[in-house]
């Protein structure tokens, strides 16, 4: 099975909320991210031809940043995959007929501050800096803000990923307006590649017509 095929089997099983595709999270990207009120459950998905190799960074990036984690493979990837997994961390087994609950997640509580501000833009995690009374953020920049993030314990965690998950589900539709916009550019470019004539090959000589 592949990637695409996976996605079907797993959407339809994501109810409430929205759910996010390829959403930057430290340095890599969750396949998806299921976002509702009241959590964020990041899933990847690792199809026949796919790798393990980067597991343990995808895992490391997921656990600072989602309530949960769920990874959706193959049978295949099932003896070499586990090893790599706290227990934790579900896994979901996909077939042709369908997804198989091989264990469920768990809470994390492995998540921290800094990572899940690292998911919205610098100017939103300022204004929720800003709206808590600290002062002097408005001119930091990234790195310094991450620091205070790590550091300040003032900081409610439960606030900021409720402030979180808000930002991100409103920030949906206009993630759809961009897909569909990009959708039909490639469209466009690939019917003006289709129209264009094709270049004869280097060297080759035109056939001469024979007369009647």
């Amino acid at each position: 099975m592949n990637d695409p095929a996976i996605r079907a089997l797993l959407y339809p099983l994501l109810a409430g909320g929205v759910h996010v595709d390829e959403l930057p999270t430290g340095s890599t990207r969750a396949d998806v991210v299921h976002i509702t009120e009241h959590f964020m459950h990041g899933y990847e998905l690792k199809g026949d031809r796919d790798t393990l190799q980067r597991v343990p960074n995808q895992l490391r990036c997921y656990a600072g940043a989602y309530d949960f984690v769920t990874f959706v493979v193959t049978e295949k990837h099932l003896p070499k995959l586990l090893p790599l997994l706290p227990p934790w961390v579900g896994v979901l087994v996909a077939a042709e007929d369908g997804l198989r609950t091989h264990r469920a997640a768990a809470y994390n509580a492995t998540v921290a501050r800094a990572p899940i501000a690292a998911l919205l833009l610098l100017e939103e995690v300022k204004q929720f800096l800003l709206a808590l009374g600290l002062t002097g953020v408005s001119t930091l920049r990234g790195r310094d803000v991450a620091q205070l993030l790590r550091t300040n314990n003032r900081i409610p965690l439960a606030r900021l990923a409720h402030y979180v998950r808000e930002r991100l589900m409103a920030r949906l539709p206009q993630r759809l307006l961009a897909r569909a916009e990009r959708k039909v550019e490639r469209d466009r470019l690939a019917a003006i590649r289709k129209k264009r004539p094709k270049r004869p090959v280097r060297g080759s000589k035109p056939v001469a017509k024979k007369g009647k």
